[in-house]
């Protein structure tokens, strides 16, 4: 619940401060008093856009300060919320709840746009801020009634009080469209792109055929390359190669020779120093005799002559040459090669793709029915349901006979539609939120031909519709607080006394708070807040509004004034006296019930 907000600089309010209770608060106040801005408050909570021109004349920022009460003060529950989402978004932005239990939540907007977040003392995006108060608090206004005469919006209503079935029949219903969706877009793909493959198919194979004609074989250019750098001074190697190994091994005085004579000398030597040097000798003459085998070895793999460099060259050239084309050395060529050859695979039987993709389009697309019939039979059940919980409501509402009708039909498929499906032998367009057009409509009298909300029903019967869908929406839950913003706008007499009666039963069960103008509604009220005006400071300064709760008999004295402005006289006060003490009995009975 809302337990405090502080505003500063917001409108006309230049600093205001107002204590929340749990239950119905009614906030009420003369025109141009800066009710409105009550409401512009919460909605920045909620994290709405700021504006600029919202900020006090004379004032660098305005500043919103909201305590929400999380948890109860009681030890045991100190910190946790009964609401996961809420859990999630604390810890993740790292706020703290305070030991009570509550949490604060501050939204600044300057005068040049910029706008602040904080939360639990933390400074958070608007958009973390928006998340956290959305789970907590719900503001409904004028412009809701407006939102309520779109199709897509009363569909919405449907569906949350449908619930978790419809939810669920939702989310697999998404999942099997997504899925066909991708399809068709595949399918779309290969039907379009013909010429762009065959261009496609025409440079693989080219490639291909060109790699295949030189045929290289992985590691091949380093191996090549380090035998060129040999044979590029072929004599000169072959000299130093054979100089080499006559020094080692040759006939004449070669090296081996002469560690051959220094074993044998040690070998007779009668000192033990000197036939300790003995391996070290034999070690000598076994390295000795290695490289001399190893310097064989090399001359013997030597071409005789040049020509055999001249081939190895224009091969280096030949593998250059892919190498420049396809990939940074050979193996890579080898890798665009057999990739190549895949993809030509695919796009040369492009009538056997496109025979695959039409058979699992149509599967997807029967998947996407079934789930869409699924979830239009969840609905069209919750649609019954729910037109008589809104109808009893009405009735209670003084609307007399009148009845909500809640229609599921399937949304038409225009003729060129991708997405249409055929449901019971209609087609449909299968949609984001599923095949079905839900409509509202209103029958003024028992046996009166339904019409839809949208042509039918005036700004007072809209002002008790969207009431009576509030409470009935609001009932399997507690715990909200949810804003009214002049919902009783256009209703007067007997309908205003069922509309405070109303929201005197939602208040049972959540926290609610109500901007009006009527005294009917007002008086049931557990708490009243007044938003007064104070004369303007100075010359160029704009006048201030201060937002103060009433006892009982500043109640009665401010319902006389909503009585047709009849103040403090006598008959007002008898007015506004008889109108409170009917409204307190009335909610007494409420709350019994």
């Amino acid at each position: 619940m809302l337990e405090e907000l502080s505003i500063e600089g917001l409108g006309v309010i230049e600093r205001a401060s107002a204590q929340f209770h749990p239950g119905f608060t009614a906030l009420t106040g003369e025109t141009g008093a800066g009710k409105t801005m009550i409401v512009t408050s919460l909605h920045l909570l909620s994290g709405a856009r700021a504006d600029a021109s919202r900020v006090r004349s004379g004032d660098a920022k305005a500043t919103v300060e909201g305590r929400f009460r999380l948890a109860t003060p009681d030890g045991a529950d100190r910190g946790a919320t009964v609401d996961p989402v809420v859990d999630e978004i604390l810890e993740a932005s790292g706020a703290d709840v305070d030991e009570d239990g509550t949490l604060i939540a501050i939204r600044s907007v300057g005068t040049d746009g910029r706008s602040r977040a904080h939360l639990g003392g933390r400074s958070v995006p608007v958009g973390v801020m928006g998340r956290m108060t959305n789970q907590l608090l719900t503001i409904h206004g004028q412009n809701d009634q407006l939102r309520l005469m779109k199709p897509e919006h009363q569909r919405a209503a449907l569906d949350t009080f449908a619930g978790s079935p419809v939810r669920s029949a939702v989310d697999a219903y998404r999942t099997a469209r997504q899925a066909w969706i991708g399809i068709l877009d595949d399918l779309d793909a290969r039907r379009t792109d013909e010429r762009e493959l065959a261009q496609e198919a025409d440079r693989l194979r080219f490639g291909v055929d060109e790699i295949a004609a030189v045929d290289p074989q992985p590691g091949e250019d380093a191996e090549l390359a380090a035998t060129i750098h040999r044979l590029t001074d072929l004599e000169s190697i072959r000299t130093t190669g054979a100089h080499s190994h006559a020094i080692v091994a040759g006939d004449d005085g070669s090296v081996v020779d002469a560690l051959g004579q220094v074993r044998s000398l040690l070998e007779a030597a009668g000192d033990e120093s000197l036939r300790g040097l003995l391996p070290r000798v034999s070690e000598a003459l076994t390295v000795i005799t290695d490289v001399g085998e190893e310097l064989s070895a090399f001359l013997s793999d030597l071409p005789a002559d040049a020509e055999e460099l001249d081939k190895l060259l224009t091969r280096q050239a030949d593998l250059k040459s892919l190498v420049r084309k396809y990939a940074p050395d050979i193996d890579g060529v080898i890798a665009w090669r057999d990739s190549a050859a895949t993809r030509l695979a695919e796009i040369d039987d492009p009538q056997h793709s496109i025979t695959e993709l039409e058979s699992a389009a149509a599967a997807a697309r029967d998947k996407v029915t079934e789930a869409a019939a699924k979830l239009g039979r969840r609905r069209r059940t919750a649609a019954k349901s729910m037109a008589a919980k809104v109808s009893a409501e009405l009735g209670g509402l003084a609307m007399g006979d009148a009845a909500l009708a809640v229609e599921v039909a399937p949304e038409p498929a225009a003729d060129n539609d991708r997405l249409a499906i055929e449901i019971d032998g209609v087609r449909a367009h299968a949609g984001a939120s599923g095949a079905d057009r839900v409509e509202f409509s209103l029958l003024a009298h028992k046996g009166a031909t339904p019409l839809p909300i949208a042509r039918s029903a005036s700004g007072g019967e809209l002002s008790r519709l969207m009431l009576a869908l509030e409470v009935v929406l609001a009932a399997p839950t507690s715990g909200s607080v949810m804003v009214f913003d002049e919902v009783d706008a256009g209703v007067g007499g007997r309908a205003a006394v069922e509309i405070g009666r109303r929201l005197a039963r939602l208040a049972r069960a959540h926290q609610v708070i109500v901007v009006t103008h009527l005294p009917q509604v007002a008086a049931f009220a557990d708490n009243h807040l007044v938003i007064g005006k104070n004369a303007a400071k100075g010359k160029n300064r704009p006048h201030s509004s201060t937002v103060r709760t009433l006892d009982r008999d500043e109640r009665v004295a401010e319902l006389a004034r909503m009585l047709a402005g009849l103040g403090d006289s006598d008959t007002g006060r008898a007015h506004a006296e008889e109108l409170l003490a009917t409204a307190e009995t009335e909610r007494t009975s409420v709350a019994a019930e």
